[in-house]
């Protein structure tokens, strides 16, 4: 499968409120391919598009997903917080995104974003079948900080394209890949070993960096192998 460069994280999030459909929109005007969007479940175990345990920091409420239903959404305004333009916008359901996308022509890379004390096993089971016919000749990374929300990925779908995500990569890198067969590696730029850089590319498994707003200061990276950054911007790096 083809992999980008640029992926625009939770969307383009500099110039929208993150992860939602408005900030998919405005990715797709700036001309970018790929999002990555970040993937919970509410407490019916709706699939929405959101990144934080709680709704406080992006949204008009203080309530934790854990607590809430699909029928509530409608009460809640996940865009004022980011200009008043935006007042409004929903809470994205995975299935509206995942829809978008493909109307967009977009790749996806979705984090199974794992919050405390949730089930990772409960996460991949409720959005990796929505996934089967996804964005097949666009592009796909499913991507996650939890093994075992990675491992019941794999085991639901074996043919599915996985990001290990790290902060700073370990050297049990190599076991995590072995067991899961990832596409890719992901990690804190600021983190990065040159060392182990080498040995992923080596594997032939590709490097992704996030999340990177800076290219002036990321430009050595370049040659060392990466693949692609996870920006907040993209666009700034059409000329790097």
């Amino acid at each position: 499968m083809p992999l980008p460069r640029l992926i625009a994280h939770r969307g383009l999030s500099a110039h929208a409120p993150e992860n939602t459909l408005a900030a998919v929109r405005a990715a797709s005007d700036a001309g970018c391919d790929w999002v990555e969007l970040d993937v919970q479940l509410l407490g019916d175990g709706t699939p929405v598009i959101w990144h934080d345990d709680n709704l406080e920091r992006c949204s008009n409420s203080r309530a934790r997903l854990v607590e809430l239903e699909r029928d509530e959404l409608a009460m809640l305004d996940a865009g004022s917080w980011f200009g008043a333009r935006f007042a409004g916008e929903p809470i994205a359901l995975l299935d509206d995104a995942l829809a978008l996308l493909a109307e967009r022509g977009m790749g996806l890379n979705l984090e199974l974003k794992v919050g405390s004390g949730r089930d990772p096993v409960a996460l991949a089971q409720a959005v990796v079948p929505r996934l089967k016919n996804f964005l097949a000749p666009h592009g796909l990374l499913v991507s996650s900080f939890d093994r075992q929300a990675l491992e019941s990925a794999r085991e639901l779908d074996s043919e599915l394209p996985l990001g290990l995500l790290y902060t700073s990569i370990p050297r049990r890198w190599a076991e995590d890949a072995r067991r899961l067969r990832p596409l890719s590696v992901h990690a804190d730029w600021r983190r990065f070993d040159q060392e182990r850089l080498i040995e992923i590319r080596r594997a032939d498994i590709a490097v992704y960096a996030y999340t990177v707003n800076d290219p002036e200061a990321f430009k050595p990276w370049w040659e060392h192998g990466v693949t692609g950054v996870i920006s907040d911007d993209p666009t700034l790096f059409r000329d790097s």
